[in-house]
């Protein structure tokens, strides 16, 4: 297979995994169903990781109950929003000729996020008041 053909598969297999990934999301209860993967960070250490609660925040959010899947993970709008613009950018490429400017290939993009989702791992098991709304 030619480089043209394995980026065809590439961009047609994403939508159908997002599909597939979002049909059980939304058939399935993560909090019911014995079946879905526990947080092994959270089950050795009683801590919240960065992706705990990102299972019932997709499950809530794809029945419409937005705030409710924000309460179980507020960075799951930070996915959202990098994962929206990285497909806005990859099926908006006109040619590789004219290239597209993507912010997410900046030097400080990684460090960034990096710093943001470990800012949020560490204010979430903060067991104070303000910072009790970030645990799941």
């Amino acid at each position: 297979m030619t480089r043209i053909t394995y980026s065809l598969l590439f961009k047609i297999s994403i939508p159908f995994v997002i599909l597939t990934l979002g049909i059980f999301y939304y058939s399935i209860n993560p909090t019911t169903f014995a079946y879905t993967p526990q947080c092994p960070f959270h089950s050795l250490t009683g801590l919240h990781c960065p992706g705990c609660g990102s299972q019932r925040a997709f499950h809530e959010m794809l029945h419409g109950n937005i705030w409710s899947g924000l309460q179980h993970n507020f960075l799951i709008l930070l996915a959202v929003v990098i994962i929206g613009y990285k497909a806005y950018i990859s099926y908006t490429k006109k040619s590789k000729s004219k290239a597209t400017h993507n912010l997410l290939h900046h030097n400080a993009a990684p460090w960034i996020i990096l710093a943001f989702v470990l800012g949020f791992w560490i204010l979430r098991n903060i067991p104070l008041e303000p910072f009790l709304i970030l645990a799941p």
